[in-house]
């Protein structure tokens, strides 16, 4: 009798480990087209653009627009 315990108990934790990987694989699926994939659309709506992957010849370099300030302001910080 203890054995058929100790059998269908090993059973049942490698059947709930095989369910439990399918279902995180599917949860994860969903996250991520839900997650990356809404992003992607609303992003080609709106035609925005997280990288700037245009290859320019001149620099490599973005324009921040930065003012320069006094010389008291950059010690001067709290």
């Amino acid at each position: 009798m203890n054995e058929f315990f100790n059998g269908f108990r090993k059973g049942m934790k490698n059947f709930g480990e095989n369910i439990s990987i399918i279902v995180n694989s599917v949860l994860l699926l969903i996250v991520y087209i839900i997650g990356v994939g809404l992003t992607s659309i609303v992003a080609k709506i709106f035609r925005k653009r997280f990288l700037d992957l245009r290859f320019r010849k001149d620099s490599y370099w973005t324009d921040l627009g930065l003012k320069k300030k006094e010389m008291k302001a950059y010690f001067r910080r709290f």
